[in-house]
Parts: C-alpha cells; sequence; structure tokens
C-alpha cells in the first residue's frame, strides 16, 4: 500500500479508537449543501461526518478489531464518529433522512458491537443519555420517598388529630406547636 493510502487508513484508525460509537452510511445522492447541512446538525451532538472509500474503511475496522460487515461495505460510504452519547446522533440521522430522502445508516458500532439497521432506528427513539439517567434517578429514589412518608405518617397523624381536638375545644393552635 502507498504511503499516502496508508496514512489515510492509520488516521480513519484514529478516529475509531477516540470514538464511542461508528455509524456507517449511504450518501448516494446527497449534494454539497445537503452533506453540509447533515455536519451542521451532527456538530453540536459532537460527531463528525467522513466520506471515506470501502477499501480504507474495510482496513481501518480490521486494524481496530472491529467484526467483518465487508458486505455492508458497498456504494457510496460515509462514517460518523463521535466521543458523546450516540442516541442524538442516530436522532439526527433519522430526521435528516426523513427530511431530505437520502443518507441512510446502513449499520452501526457501539463498542464494536454491530448494530442493525432496525436497532440504531430504535435507538434513535430513546431519550438522550440525560433524561434516561434522570428517569432511572427518579425510579431509585422512587421507593426511599415512599418509605419517607410511611414513616412520617403516625406522627402526621398525631399531629392532625391534636389540632383538630384543639380546634374543637377552641383553643388558639400555634404553628410549629
Amino acid at each position: 500500500m502507498r504511503p499516502e493510502k496508508a496514512s489515510i487508513v492509520s488516521d480513519l484508525a484514529e478516529k475509531f479508537k477516540g470514538s464511542s460509537f461508528v455509524l456507517v452510511t449511504d450518501y448516494q445522492h446527497m449534494k454539497v449543501g445537503d452533506f453540509d447541512e447533515l455536519r451542521n446538525r451532527l456538530a453540536p451532538a459532537g460527531a463528525e461526518v467522513h466520506v471515506v472509500k470501502n477499501n480504507f474503511l474495510r482496513r481501518a475496522m480490521t486494524d481496530c478489531g472491529f467484526p467483518d460487515v465487508s458486505d455492508k461495505l458497498v456504494g457510496q460510504t460515509a462514517v460518523v464518529t463521535g466521543k458523546k452519547d450516540v442516541a442524538p446522533v442516530a436522532k439526527i440521522f433519522k430526521t435528516f433522512a426523513s427530511e431530505f430522502k437520502i443518507a441512510a445508516l446502513k449499520i452501526g458500532f457501539i463498542d464494536r458491537t454491530v448494530l442493525s439497521k432496525p436497532e440504531l432506528e430504535t435507538l434513535a427513539e430513546l431519550p438522550g443519555r440525560e433524561a434516561l439517567q434522570a428517569q432511572l434517578l427518579g425510579l431509585l429514589s422512587s421507593p426511599a420517598t415512599k418509605l419517607v412518608r410511611l414513616l412520617n405518617e403516625p406522627g402526621a397523624a398525631l399531629a392532625r388529630l391534636l389540632n383538630a381536638k384543639a380546634q374543637k375545644e377552641g383553643k388558639p393552635v400555634e404553628a410549629g406547636a
């Protein structure tokens, strides 16, 4: 392999090693303006898209220990890499593909695990990492909240009973007493 081609493959392999995910997409029929729009949408999500030859992609994936998916690497291919959460990126692709009718995802990888096109579409439906963490925190704190309420209820019931008795006898009730 010529040195400039080897350099391209090693640069691509470095991008894969520094990325938490890799998405492979078909960019056939995309105009330059469409590609720029996709790049602009991906940038806030911490993702980059790069056009790459399939042979270079195969070699870089082999060098990085990805499973062999040569059958999926046909046509005009671009790869998306990033260091942040993959769900917002998949959501951006789903929205972009529905708006422009181009740039369909072929396959994806998270921690070298292959994700099929239907799995990527399911991933696009998920809320972001922060929303999922908030939901998990809510689920975990719910039993503790219920326990605290349950433990406080006998004291609160006694306070309400004493307050009702004092009001019935016509005595003024002091707040906090």
